[in-house]
């Protein structure tokens, strides 16, 4: 294992909800956040709160500078069907990577100082959920 550098990702996004997946346009980052939901099980006379887990949960955003050319992420937003993700750490160790069919949402920002952006935030959209492989 080694660290890697950030710049070298790729996110891959379905254009349709039956389409494979294809590079997501001037994306510059990613998050991917894994969890479980808590149960709160606090009784009177626990010293503290208590929790059991529950069912795991995949959530996570991606953004980066808006392309007027592609709508993936907005047309997913607005049309409400899941959507292949996959996402490489490193285009440079391809063995590496998260995939799940996901349900995203999309914003669009834009200044007059700076560059027009998106962000899309999404969540795991079967009972598989996002999975890592390598």
């Amino acid at each position: 294992m080694s660290r890697i550098a950030g710049r070298n990702a790729v996110i891959y996004f379905g254009t349709t909800t039956s389409a494979q997946a294809s590079p997501l346009s001037y994306a510059n980052t990613y998050t991917l956040n894994f969890g479980s939901t808590k149960i709160d099980v606090t009784a009177f006379g626990d010293r503290g709160k208590v929790s059991l887990a529950g069912l795991p949960e995949q959530s996570g955003s991606m953004a980066g500078f808006y392309d007027d050319g592609t709508g993936q992420t907005y047309t997913a937003a607005v049309d409400g069907l899941a959507r292949k993700l996959y996402i490489y750490p490193s285009s440079l160790t391809v063995t590496q990577y998260f995939f799940g069919s996901v349900v995203a949402d999309f914003n669009h920002d834009s200044t007059v100082d700076g560059a027009a952006t998106f962000s899309s935030t999404f969540t795991a959209a079967t009972a598989d959920g996002i999975q890592k492989v390598g």
